[in-house]
């Protein structure tokens, strides 16, 4: 075989056990838990050594060198030095270290957050997503007083409307599904499901949101766990796909925790 043969046939080889999109052929091409025709339109395995910044940005849409949402009385500064890519998981690393934050507060924790947002208030969103199926394979931290949360914004940067995915609010246990909109009047309202089981912060579990123009549906792991399908309940505007470890919300962690991880292994959005 000729030098050129045997780089040919080397390229052969590669193309085998690889997929065209750098996938093991015996993995299998992923698939929505929602019935229906869907493509994937977005997605990230986190199988690199890094952030794709191209999918991601590390703060909300209101970063300056840093951010929180302030008006959660929440206890982190988050900061892009708390998230990294390795093993095949996004890690978003909570930990307790005091900060000056731009806004001028002192804050007792770090985090990490990361979002298909902007890099600025005046920046383009890197995706927006109208209509879909969502979906996170998420590992919550075991400790106390975090709030591990996979959620979507407003790409005009002001809530509501907003879709909580999933929330761990205070406890490692009940899983919290939120819609939040306003009603004919103005006024902010909200509707909440839950599910309720131990072993979250064990294992990897799989979290997503079916939304189209007539329902909202919640599931914990394939199976629905909520639903809302009034209309004035129900968003029609594009969204920022956003997984974030708050602290502090609603209750501080206790003494002698000082760390604390959350882990996605994939994030996929799906659209008909």
């Amino acid at each position: 075989m000729t030098s050129r043969g045997v780089v040919l046939g080397v390229l052969m080889l590669m193309l085998v056990a690889c997929g065209v999109d750098g996938r093991p052929s015996g993995t299998a091409t992923p698939r929505p838990s929602a019935q229906g025709d869907w493509r994937l339109v977005f997605h990230d395995e986190f199988d690199g050594s890094r952030l794709d910044k191209k999918r991601w940005a590390t703060c909300y849409d209101w970063n300056e060198d840093g951010c929180t949402i302030s008006s959660n009385n929440e206890l982190e500064w988050y900061q892009p030095g708390q998230v990294s890519v390795s093993g095949g998981n996004l890690s978003l690393h909570a930990q307790r270290r005091t900060v000056r934050g731009s806004d001028g507060k002192v804050y007792p924790w770090v985090s990490g957050m990361i979002s298909t947002g902007r890099d600025d208030w005046y920046a383009q969103p890197r995706r927006t997503f109208t209509y879909g199926y969502f979906e996170a394979s998420v590992r919550i931290p075991p400790q106390g007083g975090m709030a591990p949360e996979f959620w979507m914004m407003p790409a005009s940067r002001y809530t509501p409307p907003e879709i909580d995915i999933v929330e761990f609010l205070g406890t490692t246990r009940t899983a919290s599904m939120f819609v939040h909109w306003r009603n004919a009047e103005g006024e902010e309202r909200k509707a909440r499901g839950t599910f309720t089981a131990d072993g979250f912060p064990d294992g990897h579990h799989v979290f997503a949101l079916l939304w189209e123009k007539d329902r909202l549906v919640w599931y914990v792991d394939g199976t629905e766990r909520f639903r809302v399908t009034e209309p004035e309940r129900i968003p029609h505007e594009p969204m920022e796909v956003i997984l974030n470890l708050a602290v502090g919300l609603p209750y501080t962690p206790p003494p002698g925790t000082d760390s604390a991880r959350m882990l996605v292994d994939w994030v996929r959005v799906w659209q008909r």
